[in-house]
């Protein structure tokens, strides 16, 4: 299938399981969830059909596996604006994870912290490389190094979502470096 037209789909999903679900006349439930057929119904009914087996590739392919079918039923893996409860059980995270960021953002993160912003949680990446391809999305990267051995034995909780994203509510500068 075309390139383009996968990453449009995926965008599209993103949009719809994340941010925006009644955007087009979806419901997810408390957990992140949606029929299949409803979602393939309702982006078709809003100008955007999708098939099958387009949607299929999409979640099998995606390189950060940002979504997930289980039976006849689909969600973001994370990463949502809307309130879900993903229902993610609390891991150990590794002795150290990793943030993506710009430069512009540094001197705020050093005073405040990694905050969720708009999200639910702060998403951390379990090695370096990604989390430099996450920051070189708004430009040049940064990557933060979290000592999240430490956040753990603090008492801090990390969930690690089903695409291997460790999320946490927050890092207190004290963790970062």
């Amino acid at each position: 299938m075309d390139e383009r037209r996968l990453v449009r789909v995926s965008k599209y999903l993103a949009k719809h399981l994340r941010h925006e679900p009644e955007r087009i006349g979806i419901e997810l439930d408390a957990h992140g969830w949606v029929a299949v057929d409803t979602l393939l119904t309702a982006a078709a009914a809003h100008g955007f059909p999708i098939s099958r087996a387009e949607l299929e590739q999409v979640v099998a392919d995606n390189d950060k596996r940002r979504y997930v079918i289980e039976g006849e039923r689909i969600r973001a893996s994370q990463g949502h604006s809307v309130a879900v409860d993903l229902d993610l059980p609390v891991a150990e995270p590794p002795p150290i994870l990793y943030h993506g960021t710009v430069a512009r953002n540094v001197e705020a993160i050093r005073e405040e912290g990694l905050r969720p912003m708009e999200r639910h949680h702060v998403h951390l990446s379990p090695d370096r490389e990604t989390a430099t391809r996450v920051g070189a999305r708004r430009g040049r990267p940064v990557v933060l190094v979290v000592d999240a051995a430490a956040m753990h034995a603090a008492g801090h909780r990390f969930r690690l979502s089903a695409n291997g994203v460790w999320l946490v509510d927050h890092v207190p500068p004290a963790y970062l470096r």
